[in-house]
């Protein structure tokens, strides 16, 4: 299944908040409220103006979304609740635009909310009934495997992947939000606890909680010069994987589904990757990072490993690459992980991103995949190309 807007005219994310990231003792109402409150008063609406929800969560109860959000004072409002794996938040993001486009609401909340701490404990599950989980492999394993064939078809040395985990945590550095901080060398990176060879721990993203909320509105409703537009939005669900038939090139595992996600949305804004200023992507470990940053178009296949170790994904480079920290360093609660990505793009676009700010940013660019559902090439991605309205 794919799809993707083609705009009669172009919405606008007219505001966004965010909780803190990290294990905290709040609750998914405490965090929801920080994040709604902040995006409210950012886009200068109340909770009355607001036509409809949509929600991405991942590992809550039933009836979680409508216990957040009446605590953020929103109710008997029309609500949608929707699992896209770590592309949940994204997905409603997607949807709300997509609302929006087709006059259905002119003012949507797209939100995400996830409470870790005290459910999921190690590894987040897959489903234990996948051959997967039937062999003993979690997620990291599986993304291990992919870094061991990386590594093998590229040539690529444990030290050039462990660089995406020193660029990325210097990058949180200056973001007040993120869970984890801090000046790594390569060697503290390898020399973390192991997780799944290659892996390290601090290769890995936390365990967290948070929520992240985008208030997306028609354009009419919103100052030129104010917000963001999106100018694209592109989502896509995973094939049979390998998901090529000889004798096209079969890719490692992730690829095609990003790369098919990131065409459709490239296609629609008219963009090609040279027209991105700034990305959020998927990094939930090392080698997503490097994985994504090809299939998006930033470098040869390949040839992800040198342009994160020749600095073309930090500030200064081609394009800088989760300039928030990204998944590993700002945290990733699994629903709010996608909001989170597009309050960051949000803040860079309208200059609001503090010491992290990415000079002259006026195009930005969105990714989250989730997965993994065996036998496919993830669950769903999501691609948004968002520009200064």
């Amino acid at each position: 299944m794919t799809g993707s807007t083609v705009n009669p005219f172009t919405p606008v994310i007219a505001g966004v908040g965010t909780s803190n990231f990290g294990k905290q003792p709040l609750t998914a109402e405490e965090l929801v409220q920080a994040a709604v409150t902040e995006a409210l008063d950012s886009a200068g609406i109340t909770a009355q103006d607001v036509d409809a929800v949509y929600v991405g969560t991942v590992f809550s109860y039933p009836g979680t979304a409508h216990r957040v959000l009446r605590a953020a004072g929103i109710s008997a409002t029309p609500l949608f609740t929707m699992e896209n794996a770590c592309a949940s938040g994204t997905l409603a993001v997607h949807m709300a635009a997509r609302a929006v486009t087709h006059g259905e609401f002119r003012c949507v909340l797209a939100l995400g909310v996830e409470k870790m701490t005290g459910s999921i404990k190690g590894a987040i599950p897959t489903d234990p009934g996948d051959p997967e989980a039937l062999a003993g492999m979690q997620l990291p394993s599986i993304y291990a495997m992919s870094a061991n064939r990386y590594i093998r078809e590229y040539g690529v040395t444990p030290e050039q992947l462990a660089q995406v985990s020193v660029k990325n945590h210097a990058h949180a550095l200056n973001n007040p939000r993120a869970q984890y901080r801090g000046t790594y060398t390569v060697a503290e990176i390898l020399d973390s606890r192991p997780i799944s060879d290659p892996l390290t721990l601090l290769q890995c993203s936390p365990i967290s909680d948070g929520a992240g909320a985008v208030i997306v509105r028609h354009p009419d409703d919103v100052d030129a010069g104010q917000g963001v537009s999106v100018r694209a939005t592109s989502f896509a669900s995973g094939a049979v994987w390998p998901a090529v038939a000889p004798p096209e090139k079969d890719r490692v595992w992730n690829w095609e589904l990003i790369h098919r996600t990131a065409a459709r949305a490239y296609a629609t804004a008219g963009w090609t990757p040279a027209d991105v200023d700034v990305c959020e992507l998927h990094d939930a470990f090392t080698i997503g990072e490097l994985i994504t940053v090809e299939a998006l178009g930033f470098c040869d296949e390949g040839e992800g490993a040198a342009f994160t170790a020749d600095g073309q994904s930090t500030h200064g480079g081609v394009v800088p690459v989760n300039p928030s920290g990204g998944l590993l360093s700002r945290g990733h609660p699994l629903g709010a992980t996608g909001t989170a990505q597009v309050a960051e793009v949000f803040w860079q676009l309208t200059g609001r991103a503090g010491g992290r700010q990415v000079p002259g940013a006026n195009r930005g660019l969105v990714e989250t995949m989730g997965g993994s559902a065996s036998a496919l090439s993830g669950n769903g991605c999501v691609v948004l190309a968002l520009e200064t309205h």
